[in-house]
């Protein structure tokens, strides 16, 4: 399934309790970026479908706050995603579920640095999770 993610997808409201970056205006949305599920880790996992973004009357299925953070780790973009915790989930009630989802990830080559970005993150909470 193609899907809108990264940081176009952190600035579309999502049914998540979430602020997601809320830049909106400073976002190019011409060429929104556009991925693919087929072969991804996470499967299906956090697209909603038919969204509406701006600048498009078509309709577009969209990563939500969460989905769109773990593409980004995914890819390795940390800096995008730096403030994740704090900035764009802000709230704990994802977090078993985020854990969960980027332990997904640990057969990745830079998986390392996953884990660094995850534990200045969240500290203690994803330390103990990890255990």
């Amino acid at each position: 399934m193609k899907y809108i993610s990264f940081i176009h997808a952190l600035n579309i409201p999502c049914n998540l309790n979430t602020f997601g970056d809320w830049h909106l205006s400073s976002i190019q949305w011409k060429n929104p970026n556009i991925i693919d599920s087929k072969n991804s880790i996470f499967g299906e996992y956090g697209i909603e479908k038919n969204k509406t973004i701006p600048e498009h009357s078509n309709k577009y299925n969209v990563a939500n706050h969460i989905r769109a953070i773990l593409d980004l780790l995914y890819i390795g973009n940390f800096t995008v995603a730096q403030g994740m915790n704090k900035d764009f989930i802000v709230t704990n009630e994802y977090n078993k579920e985020i854990f969960e989802k980027v332990l997904l990830m640990h057969n990745l080559p830079h998986w390392k640095k996953i884990d660094e970005f995850m534990t200045k993150e969240y500290l203690k909470e994803w330390i103990e999770f990890k255990k």
